[in-house]
């Protein structure tokens, strides 16, 4: 057992060793969340063509039971950050839950590389999304711990790591599609492995550079050897469940079926919503202001849930189309084939493009008085999803006339939906924190994962919901995505100046 660190108040951000007018700590982290994204993302494309192929090697899946598989995957890498959080502030601390989780990720890929069981394959996806819930939300809390004075500083900071992020999400799909191709899905699965072992040495090597960050501050006087030995009990109850639920179905005592088990979990995920929102409203004694906040939270709760049910096609029903109905085909190039894999990767690359862009627009009209409302963008990034649907509608009645649909309107619809996420994603956190009384804003950030795992969830329902075979029915599902996800965020739009009023000064 990790004994608690006393540590003592550190002092601003400029003080220790500096690089490019920052924290030497930040290109530490940088890395080591960069080739972690490199293994998300990367598994990522490669996980519902893996479950479907049963030509290369794969597990010949049907499309819904794929899907079902790849939204419970994605969600449970979400949701599992809340007790990921919790373990790094009552036990380990930020740094050693990083390092721990760095390692369960490459243990679990090490797994879908040398496991060609079902049941070994399987078994890794539970390590790695394990090790992302210790890892995501920690690595990203010492960032902070890096900037304690705030301020612009931190800002920047949090800009030049999410570069990280996204330049890991590029290259990702790039070299996993690429080895997929030419060597087979579990070479592809085994350099997820070796990357993160590279990011773990590299943060074990340079933590030195980190200062105080993450370790963890325990005041001796008010915690207690018994509170931490109950926190200790409940993680190895926790871990004993998820060991024995998995030995059951491996042994046969259970039989599950992904999508019940997907349907199941977005019920309890949904109704555990439900409840703590009719708890923070009816028994949390809020006043006047903090309801009308709370109100505007659950709002955005409901924004960012759907969008990320319609994002998340991405890697479902989007990268099977990919698959099968795009012409991969480059001509010029000795009619060398696209890897479908590669398309994954536009969304980052378009992030590192046009996220810059973004906030100089918001800025320079808020400078006219003109820049919209969080509410309002909330709105606006539903509608650019829903438009990036109608280039896969223009595809699939390509397809269901006899033909194949070219690349560029897959990447079209890609750039849409990142316009979309640029105006989504960074504002909702942001306006969260703001808006949460001073008393729940932790409780907040685990709402918004909440949130933003049950669009994941639903993204792997309704992508089986596709008759993937029956061409002429594609036309119509995509436009329903079109009408549903605009009509959402035309709904978000009208509503955003009298749910503005509700955030009450929040600015």
């Amino acid at each position: 057992m990790n004994q608690p660190i006393e540590r003592t108040a550190p002092t601003d951000s400029t003080s220790g060793p500096q690089i490019f007018g920052h924290p030497r700590g930040l290109a530490t982290l940088f890395f080591t969340e960069m080739w972690e994204r490199f293994t998300y993302y990367g598994m990522r494309a490669l996980l519902v063509l893996f479950l479907a192929d049963s030509v290369r090697g794969g597990f010949g899946l049907d499309d819904r039971t794929a899907n079902a598989i790849y939204g419970l995957y994605i969600s449970a890498s979400y949701i599992l950050c809340l007790p990921g959080g919790w373990i790094a502030d009552r036990l380990i601390g930020s740094r050693l839950a990083v390092w721990y989780g760095g390692i369960l990720i490459a243990a679990g890929n090490a797994l879908l590389a040398f496991g060609s069981a079902p049941a070994t394959f399987y078994g890794g996806l539970i390590v790695i999304v394990c090790g992302v819930g210790l890892l995501k939300p920690n690595v990203s809390a010492m960032v902070a711990d890096l900037y304690p004075e705030g301020g612009g500083r931190r800002d920047a900071g949090f800009t030049i790591f999410y570069m990280g992020i996204n330049i890991g999400g590029f290259l990702g799909p790039i070299v996993t599609g690429w080895l997929a191709v030419n060597y087979g899905w579990h070479v592809a699965f085994a350099a997820g492995s070796v990357l993160m072992i590279f990011g773990l040495v590299q943060y074990k090597l340079f933590q030195r550079h980190l200062g105080d960050a993450g370790v963890r501050v325990v005041d001796a006087q008010s915690e207690s050897s018994t509170g931490r030995h109950r926190s200790w009990l409940i993680v190895g109850a926790l871990v004993g469940v998820i060991v024995a639920a998995y030995l059951l179905v491996l042994t046969g005592v259970v039989t599950i079926n992904p999508l019940t088990v997907a349907q199941t979990t977005g019920g309890i995920l949904f109704g555990i919503a439900i409840a703590y929102f009719a708890y923070i409203f009816l028994l949390a004694g809020l006043d006047s202001t903090e309801r009308k906040r709370m109100a505007v939270i659950l709002f955005l709760f409901v924004g960012c849930m759907l969008f990320w049910a319609g994002f998340e096609q991405t890697g479902a029903s989007l990268n099977l189309f990919a698959e099968r109905y795009v012409d991969r085909t480059i001509g010029w190039l000795g009619n060398w084939e696209i890897p479908t894999a590669w398309f994954q990767s536009f969304n980052s690359l378009f992030i590192l493009i046009f996220a810059v862009p973004f906030s100089m627009l918001w800025v320079a009209l808020a400078k006219r008085n003109l820049d919209p409302s969080a509410p309002a963008k909330f709105g606006l990034g539903l509608i650019m999803l829903g438009l990036g649907f109608l280039f896969m509608v223009w595809a699939a009645n390509i397809v269901s006339d006899g033909g194949k649909a070219m690349p560029y309107l897959l990447i079209l619809t890609y750039l849409l939906h990142t316009y979309g996420e640029l105006c989504l994603s960074p504002v909702g956190l942001s306006y969260v924190t703001k808006l949460a009384p001073k008393r729940f804003v932790s409780q907040m950030m685990g709402v918004w994962f909440l949130a933003t795992s049950l669009g994941n969830l639903s993204a792997g329902l309704l992508a089986g919901m596709f008759e993937t075979t029956n061409v002429q029915a594609m036309p119509g599902q995509f436009m329903n995505f079109v009408w549903f996800i605009c009509a959402a965020g035309i709904v978000l739009l009208l509503l955003s100046k009298p749910v503005k009023k509700l955030m009450v000064g929040v600015k």
